[in-house]
């Protein structure tokens, strides 16, 4: 009787082991990639990284993150791609360290997280202030792990008035604005969504309230030391630099960076199209969804 007691007791030891060894051997859910990745000491970003297939990588406009391009994601994951978006130091989920806030940083950083990625020939995508600083990257890099770039309503060549450039905010007027960056954010965001579509309620006020949201979670410091470093940023040397295939989607009624800048970015770059939005202010990624997505996976796989 003892033996068989013995007996049992080691059968369901010997069970309850294999059982609690198998529950650790779970196939893990997760594709192992990170969410936050360190570009400098004590300084990570956040980087959606969704799906497989030729990547896609994706920057921010300002004050935004890359949350702006939720339904760029969900659109372009379905259709076989690999979508990465990072937001920039300041921004969104990132870190906001007090520092520069300047485009060669904002490049640098881009950098760290495409080599640490491994990414090959990915098109690179950028919005409204995003777009300068994809510019700034490509020229900088000569287009390290990037063979195709695109430029959603940009603020470039030069978001200012300049010599020999007539077009944007004259310089009072972008002093103004980082001005009022410091004094009255929610003026600021308030100006911003009724200028963001063609139109003053061109929005539905869920999407309106989404944007709002995300441009809250921007560091005020950074939000201002980044738009006056774009107000002091020239591009127009730096175009004829770009030697990759290149798509400039602009809205035809952007009230914030007028058409024009898509004609100068076009005279600038060789081998670069205009794909207009007829209906389409600054948010064109809202506005004209569904031919904003078909155009860029259009264009990803030319």
């Amino acid at each position: 009787m003892k033996t068989r007691i013995l007996t049992l007791a080691f059968l369901f030891t010997l069970i309850f082991h294999s059982s609690i060894s198998a529950q650790g051997k779970r196939v893990p859910a997760s594709a192992g990639r990170q969410e936050f990745i360190e570009v400098e000491k004590n300084v990570r970003l956040h980087v959606t990284d969704l799906g497989e297939g030729q990547p896609i990588v994706l920057i921010h406009g300002w004050p935004l993150s890359d949350a702006m391009y939720e339904y760029q994601y969900q659109y372009l994951v379905q259709k076989g791609f690999r979508v990465i978006g990072i937001t920039l130091r300041g921004f969104g989920k990132s870190d906001k360290p007090y520092g520069r806030y300047d485009f060669d940083v904002f490049s640098d950083d881009i950098k760290v997280v495409l080599d640490q990625l491994q990414i090959k020939d990915a098109l690179l995508g950028g919005f409204s202030m995003g777009g300068a600083v994809v510019i700034h990257y490509i020229t900088k890099y000569n287009a390290a792990h990037i063979s195709k770039l695109a430029l959603f309503a940009a603020a470039a060549p030069s978001w200012v008035q300049r010599p020999g450039f007539p077009y944007g905010l004259p310089q009072e007027g972008a002093a103004s604005f980082v001005q009022l960056t410091r004094t009255d954010r929610p003026q600021v965001m308030d100006n911003f969504d009724k200028a963001f579509a063609a139109t003053e309620n061109g929005l539905s006020k869920g999407m309106s309230e989404w944007l709002k949201n995300i441009n809250m979670e921007a560091s005020p410091y950074a939000a201002s030391q980044s738009i006056q470093a774009l107000a002091g940023l020239d591009l127009r040397p730096q175009l004829s630099k770009i030697n990759i295939p290149t798509a400039i989607f602009h809205g035809v009624k952007d009230k914030l960076c007028d058409f024009v800048f898509a004609e100068q970015l076009h005279k600038g770059i060789k081998n670069s199209y205009i794909v207009k939005f007829e209906n389409s202010g600054h948010a064109l990624f809202i506005e004209e969804m569904e031919k904003f997505n078909t155009e860029l996976e259009t264009f990803a796989k030319k």
